[in-house]
């Protein structure tokens, strides 16, 4: 038994130093200034007109995104559950291959094909339509994020589908129910935990991210992630910028509350 302990000892090292030491910076710098000395400057920095605006625009754009990635994620999880065994596992190999790619190589891919003398207003005109105002968009952003994010809404929700006991399901149809009020009774709330966990998966990194911001909103729109990159990066003011990812996590804390709420046993796992 103490030699299977000692086998966690590289996992706990690794999580020291690449969790919790970090954690723990960003905590001090956070709550401290320039001197030292305990504050709560740095996290009030989130009420100004810009830190807040920013703010409420990443949620928005989180929410509209998840719920983008929930509705085109389900049917086709549903669809991959009924499919055979070696088409279902083909498809899903589809889902998981971009993941492959490099995050930034992917979303400079559809810079490409959303800027103004892009693949797409490049075919608009070679059909003698007018160029649309694609890039740096609020739309844009959505798109980039409902592309990244997609399979973490995809596999969770495959996941808990695929367990489903089936004869539940014929039995219902036996009794009399429809199709609609089988999934409303029995299919949805035995999918909740998949919901809730790739609500939580796509919710999550759509609200920190700044990549995808900067990449295809450009300079003209700012996400939270954006400004707390703007701190670090060129601010080199590390506390204000501590003190907003700080407000930040309470966002994912949240989450993940609201996650361990509904998937008490971990069903909602990508595998």
């Amino acid at each position: 038994m103490n030699k299977k302990k000692l086998l966690t000892g590289p996992y706990l090292l690794w999580a020291a130093a690449f969790v919790l030491i970090p954690l723990a910076m960003v905590l001090y710098y956070g709550l401290t200034n320039s001197d030292g000395s305990f504050t709560f400057e740095n996290l009030l920095a989130i009420g100004t007109v810009e830190n807040f605006k920013a703010l409420c625009l990443s949620l928005l754009l989180s929410v509209i995104s998840t719920a983008v990635c929930l509705l085109l994620a389900y049917p086709l999880a549903m669809i991959l559950v009924n499919q055979k065994v070696g088409q279902t596992g083909f498809i899903v190999f589809i889902f998981i291959l971009p993941m492959w790619m490099n995050f930034l190589l992917r979303t400079l891919a559809w810079q490409t094909l959303l800027e103004k003398n892009g693949v797409i207003n490049q075919v608009l005109s070679f059909f003698g339509l007018p160029s649309l105002q694609l890039i740096n968009t609020p739309a844009a952003i959505v798109l980039g994020m409902v592309y990244n994010f997609l399979p973490f809404m995809v596999l969770p929700l495959y996941n808990v589908l695929s367990k489903i006991d089936r004869d539940v399901i014929f039995a219902a149809r036996d009794l009399g129910a429809t199709s609609a009020y089988t999934f409303r009774k029995i299919i949805f709330p035995l999918s909740l935990p998949g919901v809730v966990s790739g609500i939580t998966m796509v919710f999550v990194p759509s609200l920190t991210t700044f990549v995808i911001s900067d990449l295809l909103g450009g300079s003209k729109i700012l996400l939270i992630g954006n400004v707390i990159d703007r701190q670090f990066q060129q601010g080199s003011n590390w506390h204000v910028g501590s003190g907003l990812s700080l407000v930040l996590m309470i966002f994912i804390l949240i989450s993940m509350i609201f996650t361990g709420k509904y998937d008490k046993n971990g069903e909602g796992g990508m595998f």
